[in-house]
């Protein structure tokens, strides 16, 4: 059963080129529209424009954290139906809990795999499946 994830919007935050261009590479590989930013400044100004389908917010990043952006992303009523999903190298519980209370939808640990990825997105997005 393979997800058919054609058309699907997906950001990813992150100050980390790295790991902008993996999950790029991996998301359009299988049809998502990839939309990146360096930090959350850069995120909010691009979510109205772009309007993602999901999010992939990065926790440390220089400015505007990944807390701090996703409280803001859902606190904003045009945009807190989206799904946000925290990246961060920490596997810790103090920061999967403030994830939580900042609204965050999951919380996958740095480095993920291309399964994780796209696990998120098919716990949170409608997507079309194909057999």
């Amino acid at each position: 059963m393979e997800v058919n994830l054609d058309h699907l919007k997906v950001m990813i935050i992150d100050d980390s080129k790295t790991i902008r261009r993996t999950a790029e590479t991996l998301l359009k590989k299988v049809g998502c529209t990839v939309v990146t930013a360096t930090d959350g400044f850069d995120a909010l100004a691009k979510i109205a424009d772009t309007r993602p389908d999901i999010i992939f917010v990065d926790i440390m990043m220089p400015r505007l954290d990944g807390y701090q952006t996703c409280a803001l992303i859902k606190n904003n009523s045009e945009f807190k139906s989206i799904p946000v999903i925290m990246l961060s190298s920490k596997d810790g519980l103090f920061d999967k809990a403030k994830g939580r209370i900042v609204g965050s939808d999951q919380y996958l640990t740095k480095p993920f795999s291309k399964g994780e990825l796209l696990g998120a997105i098919e716990n949170h997005v409608k997507v079309a499946r194909v057999s």
